[in-house]
């Protein structure tokens, strides 16, 4: 099929079967086995189709892309990914939304529901290591994508589906969005004041969960198959990856059927852990253990706290929250945040202020960190971005390629990585197959 639908447009030969995957050395063909003075990134040398949109997948393939993968970001003709419309803000006529987690990756602008469409991706498939799809289950399948049918092709193809619920089961077929799966995932429920309504994180928490969740696997496979030579089928979605991160809270009732409850800023299990208003805004401080809150009280100049006996541990402590806690808030209040920052200064007890973003990007830990990553945009100038989490002592995250504009690379990506003539690009993009 793949073969009477693209002849008239590709030169002989260039449809000929992906060499056996028995010329590989360790599940990788000998020519992406990377050289001496070759770039030093983990991934370099690493291919990644990315068909995802929003987030949950694109931060996956973000952080591929930073760690030297050559990401191929799968775009529809015309509106691209869906949050290149989401804002304001805008920066120029990008979205800050997409800006943000579309770093390092190549867009091609591919219509899936085209013959000629569906029969590029399966040919890009063929000469890639990894695939990061978030479609409903069974929809690529529909268009001959799927992980069967790829990786019949290409048997050392890493395979990640990202899905709301999972490929199988009673909800597989319902669409994920970050906020519903919160909800239903129970995160909403523990989330908000004491005596309030359930509230959404301030970011898409299960979103990102999930997208390290998948990068994590990636790298797994690509591990994997170093050894066996096969690929393999992720699947990654969204309610597995919130409930596996509820951690204590799902342990609680899963054992000692404690059913959770919405604590505001507080710990339900260490007392005191919580945020406290000061004279002119907020920090949150926390004492682990008994010598902490011991230490506390002396910063505090409480302490006789520390000789009433329904303190003298963390069970009693949590036993009577109330009482303690209105003790420590009263004294707070007299204070400014700089502060009582500067009295925990250097004391072992873990403080800090409630930061808006001008004060975490102001923070100098978050600057030397390398936090705020500034690229140069060909369309919106100089844009900044939170940078990457994570520093290696092999390499340096510098340079990065800022997030592409819609369509940027498809020429560039069939050239060079299908051959294709540009009579063939020319015929595809009139076909409306590609733009």
């Amino acid at each position: 099929m793949l073969k009477s639908r693209l002849s008239v447009l590709r030169p002989a030969g260039l449809l000929s079967p992906l060499p056996p995957v028995a010329r590989a050395v360790a599940g990788r063909r000998l020519s992406d086995i990377p050289t001496a003075g070759a770039d030093p990134r983990p991934l370099a040398g690493v291919k990644v189709l990315d068909l995802t949109r929003v987030l949950a997948g694109p931060f996956a393939t973000m952080i591929l892309g930073d760690l030297g993968a050559e990401v191929i970001k799968v775009e529809r003709p015309g509106s691209g990914d869906d949050t290149r419309a989401w804002g304001p803000p805008f920066v120029a006529a990008e979205s800050a939304y997409f800006l943000s987690v579309n770093r390092n990756k190549k867009s091609i602008c591919v219509d899936l529901k085209h013959p000629r469409g569906a029969n590029i991706i399966q040919e890009l498939a063929g000469v890639c290591d990894v695939l990061v799809e978030n479609y409903l289950p069974g929809k690529l399948e529909q268009m001959g994508l799927g992980y069967d049918q790829l990786s019949r092709g290409n048997p050392h193809l890493v395979y990640c589906s990202i899905t709301g619920y999972g490929q199988t089961g009673p909800r597989c077929q319902s669409p994920g969005y970050d906020s519903i799966v919160s909800a239903v995932s129970g995160m909403m429920h523990i989330t908000g004041p004491e005596d309030g309504e359930p509230v959404r994180p301030g970011v898409a928490m299960t979103d990102l969960a999930t997208g390290l969740y998948a990068h994590g696997a990636i790298m797994a496979a690509l591990l994997q198959r170093q050894r066996t030579g096969r690929g393999a089928h992720i699947d990654c979605n969204l309610l597995s990856s919130q409930v596996s991160c509820l951690s204590h809270i799902a342990a609680n009732y899963l054992n000692a059927g404690q059913e959770a409850r919405r604590w505001g800023t507080a710990h339900e299990s260490i007392v005191p852990y919580q945020g406290f208003r000061t004279k002119d805004g907020h920090v949150v401080m926390g004492a682990g253990n008994d010598k902490q809150f011991i230490k506390v009280c002396q910063i505090l100049d409480l302490m006789e706290l520390t000789q009433e006996p329904q303190y003298k541990t963390n069970k009693l402590r949590v036993q009577n929250r109330k009482q303690l806690l209105r003790i420590l808030s009263h004294r707070f209040l007299q204070e400014t945040t700089v502060d009582w920052l500067r009295r925990f200064e250097g004391s072992g007890v873990p403080v800090g202020p409630i930061n808006s973003m001008q004060d975490v990007f102001s923070d100098p830990q978050v600057k030397h960190n390398g936090l705020i990553l500034q690229m140069e945009h060909p369309t919106a100038g100089r844009i900044t971005v939170p940078g990457p989490a994570v520093r290696f002592s092999s390499f340096i995250h510098d340079d990065p390629a800022p997030p592409p504009v819609t369509g940027q690379h498809t020429t560039q990506v069939l050239r060079d990585l299908l051959s294709y003539s540009d009579d063939i690009i020319t015929a595809l993009q009139e076909a409306k197959a590609v733009a």
